[in-house]
């Protein structure tokens, strides 16, 4: 499991390469329909297995309210409590089921200070990947905005 990020980290400390801790999300009944049920999506697939399975699938699955919240807990996990997540882009794959482990997987594609941006911040693309015993259940990139170094000032004011 990763270790939360004490502080939020800065472009100044990031390069292109970095790769982030793998982060394994055991999938358990609990979890999928927990999630499914915390973001409002009572869709009978996410938490009954009868109908799932009439439905055409094997049992239950995660769905993509749920995937999303877990990419963006992975990426401010490891950037710290200040990133804002700027962009998520996302394509879902093979489903998750109960009894597997999704591990995600990350690294840095991107590191920049736009020129128009005068918030202090920079940004840092990250490339994702969740995969899961059947294959790649969620691939994509994330956009996230941090301090430009450890020294900056506080950060206020609107974001660009």
């Amino acid at each position: 499991m990763t270790a939360l990020a004490p502080t939020t980290r800065t472009l100044d400390g990031i390069t292109v390469g970095d790769v982030l801790p793998e982060l394994p999300i055991p999938l358990t009944r609990t979890v999928i329909v927990a999630t499914a049920i915390a973001s409002r999506d009572y869709q009978d697939v996410h938490h009954d297995p009868g109908l799932a399975v009439e439905r055409g699938s094997p049992d239950i699955f995660m769905n993509i309210l749920s995937t999303n919240g877990f990419v963006g807990r992975y990426v401010t996990d490891w950037t710290g409590p200040g990133a804002l997540i700027e962009k998520v882009a996302i394509r879902l794959g093979a489903p998750n089921h109960p009894g597997d482990t999704m591990v995600l997987t990350g690294t840095v594609t991107a590191v920049a200070v736009p020129p128009d941006r005068h918030d202090g911040r920079g940004v840092v693309e990250i490339a994702l990947r969740g995969a899961n015993s059947r294959g790649d259940h969620v691939t994509g990139t994330v956009r996230v905005a941090l301090p430009l170094a450890t020294d900056a000032p506080t950060l206020t004011g609107p974001l660009s």
